[in-house]
């Protein structure tokens, strides 16, 4: 997959990706379709797994000639040590999982580097359904309050928060929409923040 590809395919991970350094060892966490791991492999000759849980989506993964490991990310990471990678990424998955914190912490201890993503729900169009009186609904939570698989709401003010309490340094900070960067009022006009993030000196 090119990087055209990407762009059509998933813009936000074609943003996302410029991040991700030439020859890393990546872990990408919720990895889906693998179409991020195949990218960074054949463009930027990266070396990495990616963790799923799916059934549908595992075969998709080896048919894009991704290595996928099927586990549930509520059990943690014990099976890779401290460092074991330059970069670790979590695009669109985080607020999918019950122990969030748990997750972040083990992300700070494997990876030296980190990537993540989740739909903000500060965006604009969230607070106004909700002063509606009713639960958001849009291109970054497409789901009814009663078939979502998100489990956890969070805006990038409480986000950066969080990753702080774990030992990670945010090293930037963007929202985008529609898989471009918003630069004015982003907690209010992006509905998707992007982390990057790195593990703490003193950490």
């Amino acid at each position: 997959m090119n990087f055209r590809e990407l762009i059509s395919h998933r813009p936000d991970l074609a943003f996302i990706a410029h991040w991700v350094a030439p020859e890393s060892h990546v872990l990408d966490l919720g990895c889906g379709d693998g179409v991020m791991l195949e990218y960074l492999q054949s463009e930027k000759r990266c070396i990495g797994y990616g963790v799923e849980i799916d059934d549908n989506k595992i075969p998709v993964c080896v048919g894009r000639g991704v290595s996928v490991i099927q586990q549930d990310l509520e059990a943690g990471l014990a099976m890779f040590t401290d460092n074991a990678f330059d970069n670790v990424l979590c695009l669109s998955a985080l607020q999918m999982m019950k122990n969030v914190e748990g997750i972040l912490a083990d992300i700070a201890r494997v990876g030296r580097e980190a990537i993540v993503s989740f739909p903000n729900f500060a965006y604009w169009p969230h607070r106004f359904a909700l002063l509606r009186g009713r639960m958001p609904v849009s291109k970054s939570l497409p789901y009814e309050w009663y078939d979502t698989p998100n489990v956890r709401c969070a805006t990038i003010k409480d986000f950066e928060e969080l990753a702080n309490k774990v030992g990670l340094e945010v090293l930037e900070c963007i929202a985008l929409h529609e898989g471009k960067p918003v630069s004015f009022l982003p907690n209010w006009r992006g509905s998707l923040a992007v982390f990057r993030l790195r593990k703490k000196t003193n950490a």
